[in-house]
């Protein structure tokens, strides 16, 4: 019998200036959909993974038109709660070169903001699943969502499955005291760890020392004491750490490192030219996993994790949209881009 995963977090309605302009340029936003827990599932459902998204949503045609964005890449929107009053909304102004791109958030009493404890049957949504994925987005929200993100968390470990959680600091959402107060019990109940080069200082206080992340050059080797940490801080079975090597605005290297529970491994570094970098950590998150409920042993893990999350920012939106095959192939060395006919 296949795994099944669940997700839980946000999903926003993602309006994004065209052709790279300012958001003071603009006069017309294309409309797309994205989430950090919804992004992981839908990556995972192009790799063939049995996965549902649970979230909140009003009841009314926008929460309606996102159900239906969700549901065509194949994920079971079944356990989505019709509730609430607003669908969140994140504004994206893509940059180039060396201007940065810049987000802006406007989801304050969004649905999910205002879910709390007890409106989940959470023995439901767990019932048959094997894997709960969950991001530090979520509890940033609001103070009612942090408490429903710890009652998710602590039934999911309860029931037995295997929970992951992707860091996934946010500083217009809270400072890293905040995130550091609410994150660190919630560790109790995760197993695999996940974050980019700077989660793990602003949302568990364990820092990197001597990096500089805006520097365009990062040492791997740097980050394996990080993962040595988190480890003997907080039990976690296994780890993975994304890291960003940001040259411009369009050119990254993108690698990891892995720790699968008794060695650290490095993953192959990948030259990215950036379409669209929105989602990349969410790719990698949905490729761990995907190797954990596979059964792939550890160096074929990174590999995948790797190469499907730097296969990521080669699309416009939220989404990875790569299927397993395409992902083998990348991760076998042929980073050719040849046209396939």
């Amino acid at each position: 019998m296949s795994k099944k995963v669940v997700t839980f977090g946000e999903v926003m309605l993602r309006l994004a200036t065209n052709r790279r302009e300012r958001f003071t340029q603009a006069r017309e936003f294309e409309v797309t959909y994205g989430g950090g827990e919804c992004n992981v599932a839908i990556s995972l459902a192009h790799f063939g993974v049995d996965v549902s998204f649970m979230t909140a949503l009003p009841d009314n045609d926008m929460g309606q038109a996102c159900v239906n964005y969700i549901r065509q890449f194949g994920v079971d929107t079944s356990d989505i709660l019709r509730q609430g009053n607003r669908l969140g909304i994140y504004y994206l102004e893509s940059g180039a070169s060396m201007r940065a791109s810049k987000v802006v958030y406007d989801r304050a009493g969004s649905s999910i903001a205002e879910l709390g404890p007890g409106d989940v049957n959470w023995d439901d949504v767990f019932d048959g699943k094997d894997w709960f994925h969950w991001t530090g987005i979520t509890p940033a929200i609001s103070k009612i969502a942090a408490e429903t993100v710890g009652e998710a968390t602590r039934q999911a470990k309860a029931k037995g499955l295997t929970v992951s959680c992707d860091f996934n600091y946010r500083k217009n959402l809270w400072s890293g005291e905040k995130a550091q107060a609410v994150m660190k019990p919630l560790m109790e109940y995760v197993d695999v760890a996940i974050g980019n080069e700077e989660d793990a200082d602003k949302c568990l206080g364990v820092k990197a020392e001597g990096v500089d992340v805006t520097s365009g050059e990062l040492d791997p080797e740097a980050y394996k004491p990080v993962v040595e940490e988190l480890v003997s801080q907080f039990g976690f079975s296994q780890v993975g750490i994304t890291l960003r090597e940001s040259q411009s605005a369009d050119d990254n290297d993108w690698s990891a490192i892995y720790w699968d529970g008794s060695e650290i491994l490095i993953g192959d570094k990948y030259p990215v030219r950036i379409i669209d970098r929105v989602g990349g950590g969410d790719a990698f998150s949905a490729g761990l996993i995907y190797g954990n409920i596979k059964g792939l042993e550890s160096r074929a893990l990174i590999d995948f994790a790797v190469a499907s999350s730097a296969m990521a920012h080669t699309f416009h939106g939220d989404f990875n949209l790569v299927t397993e095959k395409e992902v083998l192939a990348v991760a076998g060395g042929d980073t050719s881009g040849r046209v396939q006919r």
